[in-house]
């Protein structure tokens, strides 16, 4: 009997002990002055990211509406690690511009190790520091105006391609119409793979090459990452000796021998070499003149690859969704296109059609919210006059999302109001400036491929709203509800859509 009580004592001591350990942190700002989330043992204050009953950005939007009236920043606890909420639009700005010095890298970069995640690692969102400059450095030229200009042509070309496998994708439709995230993605892959590869990934046809397969793979974030995040977050020494790579290991080797193919066939085939893409780019600015190591070259391109495949995808899908749910700007925007040919430099002179872009982009973001790591102290100082200051290593969060479903910044910000993004009414610039408009991130640390996803995006609308009227299918949902588990913004079960041909 004695040893059994002796038993449990120690058992009660060890969960206690474990207690205590979770919830160290939970006075870590209120014993500054600052006011903290409400936060549970394990989950913090986000538990939907281990419930996985909603997307967690809807944990934050909760925290958002509850103190952005009296506060400008609020603490939360991130599974047992004490971070700040920002929910002041001035310090959103100042932490992505204007004392961009301060929080110049993102939080992404302490979970990534270049042993085992050598895609991520060298994507600039990920990189830190000098590397980052470095890095964006070599690849911002490759993606110019000039650049992008240059293979349009190939781009229009695969457009008109998914017209065609459009109207033969909707004769063969169930009830259900056409899955958009799919024939989106099919349309970025081959578009992606031919401006940047010179390849045909055969998206359109019945025997897609297994790129197709792998890109879908790409944005499966896997569940060894997940654990491995949360358990770094619970005890962040791990990182020092353990890591788990976002991609899977077989995906990162397709991608790595794919780019080692396409640059043998390069070197082999002079050709190949005329042509003005960002793989001739790498080749022959970067690794002829500078040096650059294959590697390198391959890590680079890859980047842009990943980068150019899912989101593009996923901001077209939507921009799709959101002209079938509202008929008349569909309209408005199929007035401004026209029907004749829409050179590259007819493209930057459509003003709607970039006004339905950043109005998706507002109303469903691919960055949820801005996850930044402290570089230089920084001095915040709240409504109540308290002031707090951050050091280098610690997180900061701003609630891309809160902000743009803000009624304080936007009229009607569940709507699809494209008007809003015109010149007329003070363009995209007005909202960056006030430091409630993300759409690509911002600051030096803006999407280095926006030019690129934006010719793809725009170039597609141009040849479906000339070809289509686009309808929405009764299995897509009515509101604007994410996905529960994905780590970018999806509508949730789907977006189906039907395609009417235009006579």
């Amino acid at each position: 009997m004695g040893a059994i009580c002796v038993t449990l004592f120690l058992l009660a001591v060890f969960v206690a002990l474990i207690y205590v350990f979770l919830v160290w942190n939970f006075n870590y700002w209120s014993n500054r002055g600052i006011k903290t989330a409400k936060s549970w043992p394990l989950v913090g204050s986000f538990p939907s990211m281990f419930t996985q009953k909603r997307i967690a950005i809807y944990d934050i939007e909760d925290i958002y509406l509850k103190y952005k009236r009296t506060e400008n920043f609020v603490g939360v606890i991130n599974t047992r690690l004490p971070q700040l909420l920002v929910l002041s639009p001035e310090y959103a700005h100042k932490i992505f511009v204007s004392n961009f010095s301060s929080f110049h890298d993102n939080e992404i970069s302490k979970f990534v190790s270049q042993k085992v995640d050598k895609i991520l690692a060298n994507n600039p969102f990920a990189l830190t520091g000098n590397a980052w400059k470095r890095k964006r450095a070599e690849i911002t030229p490759g993606l110019t105006a000039n650049r992008v200009g240059a293979v349009y042509p190939g781009t229009q070309s695969v457009c008109r391609q998914f017209v065609d496998y459009i109207k033969r994708q909707q004769l063969m439709a169930s009830s259900e119409g056409l899955n958009a995230k799919d024939i989106c993605l099919c349309y970025t892959t081959e578009v992606v793979a031919d401006c940047v590869l010179g390849i045909s990934a055969k998206s359109f046809t019945d025997n897609p090459t297994p790129l197709v397969g792998m890109i879908k793979r790409v944005f499966e974030q896997s569940f060894a990452f997940k654990f491995f995040t949360m358990i770094a977050n619970i005890w962040p020494p791990i990182r020092k000796f353990f890591t788990v790579g976002f991609f899977a290991k077989d995906v990162e080797e397709f991608f790595f021998d794919l780019m080692q193919k396409c640059i043998d066939l390069r070197r082999q085939d002079p050709k190949l070499q005329d042509r003005a893409d960002f793989l001739n780019y790498m080749l022959l600015h970067l690794q002829d003149k500078k040096g650059l190591y294959t590697p390198e070259l391959v890590s680079h391109t890859v980047s842009i690859l990943t980068d150019g495949f899912g989101t593009t995808a996923l901001v077209l899908a939507h921009t799709l969704l959101l002209l079938a749910r509202y008929p008349e700007e569909q309209r408005k925007l199929r007035e401004e296109l026209g029907n004749s040919n829409v050179t590259f430099e007819k493209l930057s002179e459509l003003p709607f059609l970039d006004a339905c872009i950043n109005e998706t982009l507002r109303l469903i973001p691919p960055l949820l919210s801005g996850r930044k790591i402290v570089t230089e102290s920084y001095d915040f100082v709240n409504k109540n006059g308290v002031r707090v200051r951050v050091e280098p290593g610690d997180a900061i969060i701003v609630p891309v999302y809160s902000f743009h479903h803000d009624p304080e910044y936007y009229d009607e910000p569940e709507e699809f109001k494209p008007e809003r993004f015109l010149e007329i009414n003070g363009g995209v610039r007005k909202y960056r400036d006030q430091g409630v408009f993300f759409g690509f991130g911002d600051g030096p640390r803006i999407c280095p491929g926006m030019r690129f996803a934006l010719t793809q995006m725009k170039a597609a609308l141009v040849e479906i709203l000339q070809n289509f009227n686009i309808k929405i299918n009764p299995k897509t949902r009515k509101d604007n509800v994410l996905e529960d588990t994905y780590f970018m913004a999806s509508l949730k079960n789907g977006i189906w859509l039907n395609f009417e041909t235009i006579q």
